[in-house]
């Protein structure tokens, strides 16, 4: 099982989006996909239509002594699972911060799952801050995907997370973790800033940048109140038609 971090420190920029639609994608090819909900704003909860806080979550895991396996729950979905959370996470930022294993404690745990197999790739959705929750995701993961807006706070975003992404391969937590790619997502044809934001990017970061690009799309925001992803709520639309082409290059990459 390969364990992928999507993550930016800014809000707003799609993390939960690809999370939960890459991973439905990806699952209706036959990947089997888990999702870990890492942000205690439970987003990736309840897109795939559960209550967070009605099944253990997270936190029992990093705050206590549950095995991530038990918390693991089959969606609607064929192939995609979910590893859910509600607000006690966030919880953890406080109380992990004071342990001495706060940056590799998830990465334990998440290492002695996956030696049972339970997957091909884990997703996870980590939370936009840049506290325990986040760096610790990172310090888990085989690779790290940024979800980024196309827009000029996005570029300033950008540098950040690479920092950070730098920061932990320095200090020892995971110095294997690899920048797999950078997705744009948002864009808007109809505006010159979109294209310049994605030249931008692709100047810098040309073999990570993925060449497909996640329009701004109503129904990509409609979807999580339904409970579906976009390949249920509005299959032939251009979000659905863009996390299917996402996918098909995420598994080219991945060959």
């Amino acid at each position: 099982m390969k364990i992928i971090a999507i993550a930016n420190q800014k809000g707003g920029v799609g993390k939960t989006t690809t999370s939960v639609n890459l991973g439905a994608c990806l699952a209706e090819k036959g990947v089997r996909v888990i999702v870990l909900d890492m942000d205690p704003q439970a987003n990736s909860t309840s897109a795939l239509d559960f209550v967070p806080g009605d099944q253990p979550g997270v936190y029992q895991s990093l705050m206590g002594d549950t095995p991530i396996a038990d918390l693991i729950l089959p969606t609607k979905y064929e192939n995609l699972s979910l590893g859910p959370c509600d607000m006690d996470l966030a919880g953890c930022e406080i109380e992990m911060a004071r342990e001495e294993d706060h940056l590799i404690r998830l990465r334990r745990i998440l290492s002695e799952f996956r030696q049972s197999d339970p997957a091909d790739y884990m997703l996870i959705d980590c939370p936009p801050s840049l506290g325990v929750l986040m760096t610790s995701s990172l310090a888990a993961a085989d690779e790290l995907i940024v979800p980024l807006q196309c827009e000029y706070f996005g570029l300033e975003g950008l540098s950040k997370i690479v920092g950070v992404h730098q920061q932990i391969k320095e200090s020892g937590a995971n110095p294997d973790v690899v920048l797999e790619g950078i997705i744009m997502t948002m864009a808007d044809s109809r505006t010159n800033l979109s294209s310049m934001v994605i030249n931008d990017v692709r100047e810098y970061f040309p073999e990570v940048t993925y060449q497909t690009i996640i329009p701004r799309n109503i129904r990509l925001g409609e979807a999580p109140s339904y409970g579906q992803t976009i390949i249920d709520y509005a299959p032939s639309c251009s979000g659905a038609v863009a996390y299917r082409a996402l996918a098909d290059e995420f598994l080219q990459r991945h060959a």
